[in-house]
């Protein structure tokens, strides 16, 4: 076992009594065996085949900080953070590390939870029991057994059967110590049947510190549900994120799903969608600008469970300088999967000879009577089209610029709202031009 390993089993060893102290039952429940099975594995490193161009292992090295103890913070970051999208008119929700700030009031429709995950398990054992740990596979993935075993608390989005959230939801979360810190959170999603709503997590970083943040959000999307998730990175190159989603639709399910990495250090994003009823419906697409020695990953995997279902997948990276791109996509049709849709499509485009960009698309069907594809690309830019813009008088950092933010635009104009839509063309468009700090509005104390 790695000492990067090592030392956290050890730490968990010596602090389970206070870890499940300032948790409630339902979280501490499978903690013991997600120790073990993270105690048997370790950090992976590139030896593991879903791991190869992303080790985890030296990333976790260092002896980071942990708030097991739920220290509170001397300060209100509401009052020196304000994260919005104009015109979209979001009920904003803060977490800072992996402690939830307490929520302003805000108008949400009778029924729906929307908050702590901790103060609502216990307010609600029954409903969160009843989905808690119940797709995260942290028997087999070693980031996601060891979120199970150190996360106290995490948000809790739940919206009743045939309930509407017109309000897009937003949750900010905010990396933020004066040492080098390690934050474990949750996201627990539950829509039931014919529910609707939309959700943006925007993940940001002070400076100043090392961070490492992990994040499992299990989601159940609900018979004739429809559900946005979207989100967005912007944090800096010291910190590494670890990002696992899990979700169940079910029959004529909708789910819109994007991921957008603007800057960060190393990310990895793991998505396995399971399309279990018959007529669900996904789109998931993804983008990723990175430059310098910036890392990201996005292994995905999509089960055709069910007949008639569909999904459309699209990542599109840009790497300059000596930056990576990984996509690692599956896409599993099982047996009786009759009628299913499915497209995949990997695009990288490479702005030096530095760059590297690794594409794995997979196709496995065990079923008649489908219609599939799968492709990849990388590429660099396009010297004609760089030419003839050259002898239009536009220069050439504008002239990259500009062909750049074509690349990337078909994965924003996926976006089904509006207002998030053209903020990301305005985001990106800064992201080339080397002018993105962080979102207007923000006024993030460092």
């Amino acid at each position: 076992m790695t000492h990067a390993a090592q030392q956290y089993i050890d730490l968990y060893r010596d602090a389970k009594e206070m870890i499940c102290r300032h948790s409630v039952p339902v979280l501490n429940a499978p903690r013991r065996e997600a120790m073990e099975a993270f105690s048997r594995m370790g950090w992976p490193g590139s030896k593991h085949e879903a791991y190869r161009y992303t080790s985890l292992a030296p990333l976790m090295e260092p002896d980071f900080a942990l708030n097991l103890n739920r220290l509170q913070m001397p300060a209100n970051p509401q009052d020196a953070f304000r994260c919005d999208v104009p015109n979209l008119s979001t009920a904003i929700y803060f977490v800072v590390n992996d402690t939830p700030l307490p929520a302003t009031h805000h108008l949400l429709p009778e029924g729906v939870l929307m908050g702590s995950l901790k103060e609502l398990a216990a307010q609600h054992p029954d409903l969160v029991a009843r989905y808690y740990g119940k797709l995260a596979r942290w028997q087999e993935d070693a980031p996601t057994a060891f979120n199970t075993a150190f996360a106290q608390d995490g948000i809790l989005l739940y919206v009743p059967h045939g309930v509407v959230v017109e309000k897009p939801i937003q949750l900010v979360n905010t990396l933020r110590s004066d040492v080098d810190f390690m934050a474990n959170r949750r996201l627990l999603i539950i829509l039931e049947e014919g529910a609707q709503a939309r959700l943006l997590v925007c993940d940001h970083a002070t400076a100043g510190s090392t961070y490492v943040s992990t994040q499992v959000t299990e989601a159940f999307i609900g018979e004739g549900a429809v559900f946005d998730l979207y989100e967005l990175e912007e944090t800096n190159t010291q910190t590494t994120r670890i990002n696992n989603l899990y979700m169940k639709q079910e029959a004529n399910s909708n789910v819109q799903l994007s991921t957008i990495s603007l800057t960060g250090g190393h990310t990895r994003n793991t998505m396995e969608i399971a399309l279990d009823g018959p007529g669900a419906e996904l789109n998931l697409s993804g983008m990723a600008v990175a430059d310098g020695e910036q890392h990201v990953d996005n292994h995905t995997t999509i089960l055709h469970n069910a007949p008639r279902c569909t999904s459309k997948e699209l990542m599109k990276y840009v790497l300059n300088d000596e930056a990576t791109g990984v996509f690692s996509g599956l896409v599993k049709v099982q047996p009786g999967a009759e009628k299913t849709l499915s497209e995949q499509t990997s695009r990288n485009l490479c702005a030096t000879t530095k760059a590297h960009a690794y594409a794995r698309p997979q196709l496995e069907i065990y079923a008649d009577d489908v219609k599939c594809s799968h492709g990849a690309t990388v590429g660099q830019l396009n010297e004609a089209a760089l030419f003839y813009m050259r002898q239009r008088g536009i220069s050439e950092a504008e002239a990259r610029m500009m062909l750049m933010f074509a690349f990337v635009g078909e994965a924003i104009d996926t976006i089904r709202m509006e207002a998030l839509r053209d903020r990301l063309h305005h985001l990106v468009e800064k992201r080339f031009r080397g002018e993105l700090g962080q979102c207007k509005g923000c006024k993030l104390s460092v």
